[in-house]
């Protein structure tokens, strides 16, 4: 299913079963399936290795923050992916999807945006490092003494 950096073996610690509802936001660690609804955000943001699997029936009423989405249901909100988001045939999304990789498969809809990251945010890159300064100012004062 997911083939980058994902050494949790698949392993589901999280089921929201057909039939289910849940009202209200779903926190999980590990792996987690969805074939009910969640009206809620679904999130993994103390898990780098977090995985979301989403199945045909399976819909999600609410934003989704998850290192790695495989859909094949409908979200209706954001759906942010730190690494990679797997579209199948039959997945749906309301909204932007930010990703750092993506697939898509025929017939997948997106009607929002698709908004391509890096593990590194805009903005920390944006601010130069305190090593970052080091190195500028050791090379300003190189080429000075060069120069003289």
């Amino acid at each position: 299913m997911f083939s980058r950096k994902r050494r949790n073996n698949g392993v589901i610690h999280t089921l929201v079963g057909e039939g289910t509802r849940i009202e209200g936001d779903l926190r999980f660690e590990g792996g987690c399936h969805i074939d009910g609804v969640v009206h809620g955000s679904v999130v993994a943001d103390r898990d780098p290795e977090a995985f979301l699997s989403i199945s045909e029936d399976g819909r999600v009423e609410g934003s989704v923050r998850v290192p790695l989405v495989a859909l094949n249901g409908k979200v209706e909100g954001d759906v942010h992916a730190s690494e990679l988001v797997q579209l199948g045939p039959t997945a749906r999304v309301v909204g932007n999807v930010n990703y750092e990789l993506i697939e898509m498969t025929a017939g997948a809809e997106i009607n929002g945006q698709l908004i391509h990251t890096t593990g590194k945010s805009k903005a920390a890159a944006a601010v130069p490092s305190a090593e970052d300064k080091d190195i500028e100012a050791i090379a300003a004062g190189a080429a000075a003494k060069s120069q003289a």
